[in-house]
């Protein structure tokens, strides 16, 4: 099917559903990277994406012969909304399939619109596949979630509300890409008003299909992709989108899942509006190209393509937002296993902002501590660091980068000591400022050993903090009158059922 994109765009009817969504000048990161940058917030559409856009402009266009059939549609969630929203404005029967994987949030939001729903598959391809079969078996007609002219149409009307809304001429675009629906009918609309202006698209990099397409000079089905960035976590590009794609966008920019989540955060910094992952992603590839370019003085606009964040998985972005944003460093540091080490570690790292700490007594010779450390400027803080241990003739391993120990080890750092120990078990609210935890050695007896610890900041005025304490011969007295002078908020936890299974 052939169209006129441009002509499509401007008498497009998407309003009757969709908003026309304004721009939010992003001051803290205009100020910070020296650039004048635009958000525009897709997010503020009535199901918090702009796919509503797409699904409406191609159902709207149906006949009553092929409105009589139904409508069926595969998706991981955001087009599921915009097919369900105008299916119900429209009073259209719909299926709609998603992936098992799909968050609630989104599952929750089509069930809302009355429209039926099939869970299938681990991913959007096997869905999308299993309504092709459904499609084809039954005769509903269906919706492609990006590779068809009119749903390209309709989420260029993005871009047309860019061009009647920017008051001074834009140099650069960012803009994320799953299928290739939004970037497509972005582009192609853009470069026809600013056809000097730069378009970059950006993904993830375990969900590169127009990194990999652009690259092979056709579109390629990636053997599998992440499903962090599930907005966008598709395996092959679309045939027209890929067209549209390599004549009008620049190049592609992969993302880390950190350099999403810290962009999740400098979004929620600005707008106080939480992005979904792929809502995120041109943010993230437009600090990564303004840091590696030393790009300067431009207006730059980044598209949030969607808000529909499962509330669990902040507790995800948060953990990895200080490491893609170069705030926290992760090491593996062995210490000897001898009265004072522990102390005399801590001294090295001096009044650095400690983020984790994980250590468990294991044996009489050394102990791997897990250390998790705030950092302002990631490199010089790095290399002072290294220095100090080196100094110190400490070994360790940098951890930062490695994904079993974000995702794994900093949780299971632990064990049982293999001998008998008189060991009591605290747990803490330390005081988050700089030298509690020295202050808390310093007051310790100096025979006293410590032999369990762990603790995390989760962002409050207080660390969450739990210690063994190996008290030898001392006493339970003897122990009160420590913690009582210490003045730390505390809860003997040495009979806790939990640690009697687990650690003791």
């Amino acid at each position: 099917m052939k169209i006129n994109y441009i002509k499509e765009i401007d008498d497009s009817k998407v309003y009757d559903v969709a908003e026309k969504t304004p721009i939010s000048l992003l001051n803290k990161i205009s100020t910070k990277y020296n650039n004048t940058v635009f958000l525009k917030r897709e997010d503020l559409q009535p199901i918090f994406s702009f796919k509503c856009r797409g699904a409406y402009n191609k159902i709207s266009s149906l006949s009553s012969e092929q409105i009589s059939k139904g409508i069926i549609a595969a998706s991981a969630g955001n087009h599921a909304q915009g097919v369900a929203l105008s299916a119900s404005k429209l009073n259209i029967n719909a299926l709609i399939v998603m992936p098992t994987t799909t968050p609630s949030i989104k599952i929750e939001s089509v069930k809302k619109f009355g429209v039926e729903i099939l869970l299938y598959g681990d991913s959007f391809d096997e869905a999308y596949e299993h309504a092709l079969k459904i499609s084809k078996k039954d005769g509903r007609i269906f919706i492609h979630p990006f590779d068809d002219p009119l749903v390209i149409a309709g989420q260029g009307t993005v871009a047309k509300e860019i061009v009647e809304q920017a008051k001074v001429t834009p140099d650069i675009f960012f803009i994320p890409v799953g299928g290739g629906g939004l970037i497509s009918g972005m582009s192609l609309y853009l470069k026809k008003h600013y056809p000097k202006a730069k378009i970059y698209g950006v993904e993830s990099e375990d969900a590169p299909t127009l990194y990999t397409a652009l690259k092979n000079g056709k579109p390629t089905k990636l053997d599998q992709v992440g499903l962090f960035v599930d907005g966008c976590a598709v395996k092959r590009i679309g045939e027209e989108t890929f067209r549209i794609s390599k004549e009008y966008v620049e190049d592609v920019i992969l993302v880390s899942i950190d350099e999403t989540c810290a962009a999740i955060k400098d979004i929620y910094e600005d707008t106080r509006v939480m992005s979904e992952p792929a809502g995120a992603l041109s943010v993230a590839g437009m600090k990564k190209f303004i840091k590696n370019n030393n790009i300067k003085n431009k207006i730059i606009y980044a598209v949030n393509s969607g808000a529909n964040l499962n509330f669990d998985r902040l507790r995800h972005v948060t953990e990895r937002a200080e490491i893609g944003e170069g705030k926290e460093m992760l090491l593996s540091v062995k210490i000897p296993e001898k009265s004072g080490s522990f102390r005399a570690f801590c001294e090295v790292i001096g009044r650095r902002s400690v983020s984790e700490f994980n250590y468990r007594y294991a044996n009489d010779n050394s102990a791997n501590v897990f250390v998790g450390i705030k950092t302002d400027s990631m490199q010089k803080d790095k290399e002072n660091i290294f220095k100090d241990l080196d100094i110190s003739n400490y070994d360790y391993i940098d951890l930062t980068q490695d994904e079993v120990a974000k995702l794994h080890l900093r949780y299971m750092v632990g064990g049982k000591p293999n001998s008998t120990i008189n060991e009591k078990l605290i747990r803490f609210e330390f005081p988050e400022k700089p030298g509690a935890l020295l202050n808390f050695l310093n007051k310790m007896q100096k025979d006293w050993d410590i032999t369990l610890f762990h603790y995390r900041n989760h962002g409050s005025a207080f660390g969450r903090v739990l210690v063994g304490i190996d008290i030898g011969n001392y006493s339970s007295t003897d122990l009160d009158k420590f913690l009582t002078e210490l003045g730390y908020k505390y809860t003997d936890e040495t009979l806790n059922q939990g640690y009697s299974s687990f650690l003791k």
